[in-house]
């Protein structure tokens, strides 16, 4: 493991232990080369659907996250070089990258991308209906129903509804 992959590993364990007393999880932790310097990048969430703007992150958890985490691996010395933090939320297009995400993202609209095609198709766009035998089930906007097998998606996000 090379010495960024040790950091990110270090710091997600400390990290889930600052987000967790503030009741939020850890869903990613980068640690890389930008503009010439290093950002340290941990993004936040709240467990549950948040479904609304009022359920997602707020700026004022990212603020608290940000400084007890800082505060923490200034302690812990964790970070071998200087660096930038930034802390932020997977924002409302969030991508989605486990089964557990489209469980929990149920009945929300999303566009899923697959590398073969599936009904003739290499992407949807439309709702999430959970995940049934390691396929993912969306019913596209002319209310027809797929099932996307989650080994062959790319890429999926979901998508801002107003």
């Amino acid at each position: 493991m090379g010495r960024e992959a040790d950091v990110v590993v270090q710091v997600r364990a400390i990290a889930t232990r600052v987000a967790e007393s503030l009741g939020l999880d850890i869903f990613d932790v980068q640690f890389r080369r930008e503009g010439g310097g290093m950002v340290l990048r941990v993004q936040v969430d709240r467990p549950g659907p948040a479904a609304t703007a009022e359920e997602c992150v707020s700026v004022e958890d990212c603020a608290k996250v940000s400084r007890d985490l800082s505060a923490v691996l200034d302690v812990e010395d964790v970070v071998p070089t200087a660096y930038t933090l930034e802390v932020s939320s997977p924002g409302l297009d969030r991508p989605l990258r486990h089964a557990d995400d489209y469980r929990r993202f149920a009945g929300r609209r999303a566009k899923v991308v697959m590398r073969e095609a599936v009904d003739g198709q290499t992407f949807f766009k439309g709702r999430l209906d959970g995940v049934a035998e390691h396929n993912v089930l969306i019913v596209t906007d002319d209310e027809r129903p797929h099932r996307v097998p989650l080994s062959i998606i790319t890429r999926a996000n979901l998508e801002v509804e107003f």
